[in-house]
């Protein structure tokens, strides 16, 4: 900051920092807005000592790394024209002008590296408020990049108030701009969903989201119900986006939002399971101990009910039962696929007796 600010241009925080501070939540990300244009950026962290890394200069970001620490240092911008996914800027010399293209309120609260804060926008009473809120016509600030609909939701379910309930114009304009969904990227689109889903509590967002029919332009066939009832299932677990995800079904959702391999065979894990008719023991036994009780969650919320200690007890007790027979025992006698076929048979036997059938019971010879 002072590299900037004494060479006569202006430093202001911006953004997610400045909003989690005055919330007293974690910062990650520091980013940077000056009146310097990205060269004079680059010249003035080469003369401090300092690297600078042109890693958006078409948009105006040069990040420059200091004791260790990336910051995002962005000129004053203003946009020229947009398409609803990306945007053609021009460089400002105002704050105000800069304010003016960013989302919501509370991302356009300005710091001075004194602490003196700027709000070109009333930014500040929303974060006391808690509300979520467009700057100036939502309509026009979901057209500049339709991602933004997503974003609305989500901001809510992290920084909103529940009480307060979703702004209610920018609801409106979130519906009236549902054909601009299909035009984002399934990257960007599962992003945006997978943060959502890892809030504290998302139901009430993705409620909104069904309600103004936002959820199932995004995944067809979805339900914000099952989430909300699992989230009271979950009683102080960590919020986990893909558990989340599965309760909240879909059509071709590791597609649509274009998931991970982890993630994908994850949630297929999850809610086969769930849907499935496995016992808690068995579950817990092919599962292990984490995901059946995702699973296990998952089922207690598809079917509306609770999930009892006794039950949770009883899939962490099979997690830890190792089958007692391997494919040795059962050599030369059985061999190739008849192999595999007595191995899972012994295996449902000893499952079916509550993992308590020894090895010699299970190879002494019987009736099938």
């Amino acid at each position: 900051m002072s590299m900037l600010t004494q060479a006569g241009y202006q430093a202001w925080f911006v953004g997610g920092c400045v909003r989690n501070a005055l919330m007293d939540r974690s910062v990650n990300d520091l980013d940077v807005t000056t009146d310097a244009l990205p060269e004079r950026v680059i010249e003035l962290a080469d003369e401090a000592g300092l690297r600078a890394v042109p890693t958006g200069i078409d948009h105006g970001t040069i990040t420059v790394i200091s004791g260790g620490m990336p910051f995002e240092i962005t000129t004053f911008r203003r946009d020229v024209a947009t398409d609803g996914r990306r945007a053609t800027v021009a460089f400002s010399d105002t704050i105000d002008e800069d304010a003016a293209r960013r989302d919501f309120t509370m991302n356009a609260i300005y710091a001075a590296p004194d602490g003196t804060l700027a709000d070109p926008v009333g930014g500040l009473p929303d974060l006391e408020a808690r509300k979520v809120r467009f700057i100036g016509d939502p309509a026009l600030r979901i057209e500049e990049d339709y991602l933004r609909i997503l974003r609305f939701f989500r901001f809510h379910a992290i920084y909103g108030d529940p009480s307060g309930g979703i702004d209610p114009e920018g609801l409106a304009a979130c519906t009236t701009h549902l054909d601009g969904l299909p035009r984002l990227s399934r990257e960007r689109v599962g992003a945006e969903m997978m943060k959502l889903l890892a809030a504290p509590d998302p139901a009430p967002s993705l409620a909104s989201m069904q309600a103004s029919h936002v959820l199932t332009t995004v995944l067809p066939g979805a339900s914000a119900e099952y989430v909300t009832i699992l989230v009271h299932l979950e009683e102080g677990r960590e919020p986990d986006a893909v558990r989340r995800l599965a309760a909240l079904g879909g059509e071709d959702v590791a597609e649509r939002l274009r998931l991970s391999k982890a993630n994908a065979r994850r949630l297929t894990t999850l809610r086969e399971a769930a849907l499935g008719d496995w016992g808690m023991a068995e579950m817990g036994y092919r599962l292990g101990a984490t995901d059946a009780e995702d699973a296990a969650l998952v089922r207690s919320a598809l079917m509306q009910q609770a999930l009892t200690s006794g039950q949770i007890e009883a899939l962490r007790d099979a997690a830890d039962q190792t089958f007692p027979v391997s494919a040795r025992d059962l050599m030369p006698e059985y061999g190739g696929p008849a192999l595999g076929e007595r191995l899972r048979t012994l295996e449902e036997r000893w499952i079916a007796s509550g993992f308590e059938m020894s090895k010699e019971a299970l190879l002494a010879p019987g009736p099938d």
